[in-house]
């Protein structure tokens, strides 16, 4: 048998090395552990929800927690990726590079929650260390508020 050739990032590729490629394809950008136990608690309130879906049509980004009729958009934010003031360190490989994206995602995360709220919707935003269940019994209030009232006959 022949020995498979050692990887070789290409010009210009994100990935500094094979293990760093390795690592970053591995990280998830949905179901995470947090958000499937956020998940889980709304779900057991009885609330139902759409997940990993565009709250606007015409807006090319995701919410993790959709609630439509009740126009409430839930973000559960990774640390790292979103650059949490509690949590977030610096890279030390490449860190031009990824403190950059980091800059970019938050700005993201600001236009999303602008477009979001002038379109009229609740924009929830919570970081994965927070407690889930803290996180899934505001969430269920904020649902409550704002769902449609039945019209009367």
């Amino acid at each position: 048998m022949s020995e498979a050739p050692e990887w070789k990032a290409p010009e210009g590729s994100w990935a500094s090395s094979a293990a760093r490629r390795r690592n970053m394809q591995a990280i998830r950008s949905r179901d995470t552990k947090p958000e499937k136990l956020i998940r889980r608690l709304v779900h057991a309130q009885g609330l139902r929800y759409r997940v990993a879906a565009r709250p606007l049509p015409n807006l090319r980004r995701t919410a993790d927690m959709v609630f439509r009729p009740a126009k409430v958009a839930v973000f559960i934010d990774g640390c790292y990726w979103h650059g949490c003031p509690e949590h977030y360190v610096p890279p030390r490989t490449n860190s031009g590079y990824w403190s950059e994206k980091v800059v970019r995602n938050v700005q993201r995360d600001r236009d999303t929650d602008q477009q979001l709220q002038e379109a009229g919707w609740l924009v929830l935003r919570f970081w994965e260390h927070e407690p889930s269940e803290v996180c899934a019994q505001q969430i269920a209030e904020s649902v409550a508020k704002r769902r449609p009232k039945p019209q009367k006959p």
